[in-house]
């Protein structure tokens, strides 16, 4: 099992768990966080924003999921080629898993 974090732009978290939902993908946790990319933050009109304001969508999947999760949220959250703060996304491992309702072990 993985666990697949992606940070996206506020305005881009609609599409792509609408997209997610399409393909297959319904489970997810959505948290709003603010950070700093490798730009480290943007200049408008003179004034400095060190941090930006992100969603960070958290999928557990299986590993056999994990390119198509991803693929789909490149396609939904990206707004042009080369654009910086578009988000970043990771792929961690996950041990395991349980549902608290049932207690059963697993996805």
């Amino acid at each position: 099992m993985l666990l697949i974090k992606a940070i996206i732009r506020p305005e881009k978290t609609t599409a792509v768990i609408t997209e997610l939902l399409a393909a297959g993908y319904p489970a997810l946790t959505k948290v709003d966080v603010y950070g700093r990319g490798k730009q480290k933050g943007i200049v408008l009109n003179d004034v400095h924003y060190d941090e930006l304001p992100k969603e960070m969508l958290l999928i557990v999947c299986e590993d056999e999921d994990r390119d198509d999760i991803v693929s789909v949220i490149i396609r939904a959250a990206r707004t042009g080629e080369g654009h910086f703060g578009d988000g970043r996304i990771f792929a961690l491992p996950v041990e395991n898993a349980w549902t608290i309702s049932t207690g059963k072990e697993g996805l």
